[in-house]
């Protein structure tokens, strides 16, 4: 067991520091810093944000003569910026992933880990755990810009919104990598990696829709699919264990396939 959790350690480093040391992935983060920044501006302090929303609904509360109608900026400034940073992984996470195992295939170095004695499950635990974690690093910057926001909420935010908010972001982001990881292992084709994985995730953020033309358990079946259902019911501040218990069960998924498509090139190698 100490010798699987060394591998594990050894190939997580690895990958850790190719993300941190590849151009692109600063580039990707910077894109994200950047859009993740117009948004935030936009739906807090610009002419449609909820802080002029709010300025406008008590002036014409006053000049009615009424109770203005409360609205709790900071509830709904987290929800809809997570939303945006959810749907902006969307775009990210698939270009994150496509290389976990499609540039190794190009390499030609896909054979040799194949090979190797190492578990392909703790290969896959391990790429997966370096692009989530450089994930992470990417959204921590964004943890500044809505603590300094939250701050000046009356009454304060409950810790607990943006703790289950944010578990959700990287639960989704963990799910997708995972998911995109296995179709990595399928091609040797970044591109066509990264654009399987947008279709593959596209289709799993949508599919609530479609499950709502659907009564009775096809319907119900095709809505636990959806991974916009249950990150929404995380950003919204509920704690549902059967959305945490769904997002693991797409990260176990990916990591399982993964396992299995390079246990089959071992196969067809041997």
């Amino acid at each position: 067991m100490k010798l699987i959790w060394a591998n594990i350690a050894a190939i997580y480093r690895k990958e850790l520091q190719s993300y941190f040391a590849s151009p692109l992935a600063y580039a990707i983060a910077g894109i994200f810093w950047l859009l993740s920044g117009f948004f935030f501006v936009v739906i807090l302090l610009g002419p449609q944000g909820y802080v002029s929303l709010a300025a406008q609904a008590d002036l014409q509360a006053q000049q009615i003569g009424i109770s203005p109608q409360p609205i709790d900026v900071a509830y709904e400034f987290l929800r809809a910026f997570l939303g945006i940073m959810g749907s902006l992984a969307l775009f990210v996470l698939p270009i994150l992933s496509m290389g976990l195992y499609a540039e190794e295939r190009k390499r030609g170095t896909l054979e040799l880990l194949a090979t190797s004695p190492v578990t392909n499950w703790a290969v896959a635990v391990a790429k997966l755990l370096g692009v989530l974690t450089f994930f992470v690093a990417m959204i921590l910057p964004l943890l500044a810009y809505q603590a300094i926001a939250l701050s000046a909420a009356n009454p304060p935010v409950p810790p607990a919104v943006p703790l289950l908010g944010h578990l959700g972001l990287i639960l989704l982001a963990a799910s997708v990598l995972s998911l995109g990881m296995f179709i990595s292992s399928l091609t040797d084709s970044t591109l066509l990696a990264a654009v399987l994985t947008f279709a593959l995730i596209l289709f799993l953020w949508v599919i609530d829709t479609v499950a709502r033309a659907f009564s009775g358990p096809m319907g119900e079946v095709l809505g636990h699919l959806s991974l916009l259902r249950h990150f929404n019911n995380l950003v919204q501040g509920i704690f549902d264990t059967g959305s945490i218990v769904v997002f693991v069960s797409y990260i176990f998924l990916g990591i399982f396939l993964t396992a299995q498509s390079i246990d089959a090139l071992r196969f067809q190698r041997s």
